[in-house]
């Protein structure tokens, strides 16, 4: 069971993390949100909070 998020509009989001490799040929971990969960199912990293978009309502996760 990962994070889940339900927004202002009342639709339920689950937090979703990747490994993936930069063009430069560093790692990096993205977190995304997704209306279903997947295998890829995360909870929330320390130091970061979870913002919604005042526009379209779709959460993102924010650093510090």
């Amino acid at each position: 069971m990962g994070y889940k998020h339900t927004n202002s509009k009342g639709k339920t989001y689950f937090l979703h993390s990747k490994d993936v490799q930069l063009k430069g040929g560093r790692n990096q971990t993205i977190y995304y949100f997704a209306k279903d969960q997947r295998a890829e199912a995360c909870d929330l990293p320390g130091g970061k909070t979870v913002v919604e978009s005042p526009k379209t309502g779709l959460p993102f996760v924010k650093g510090k």
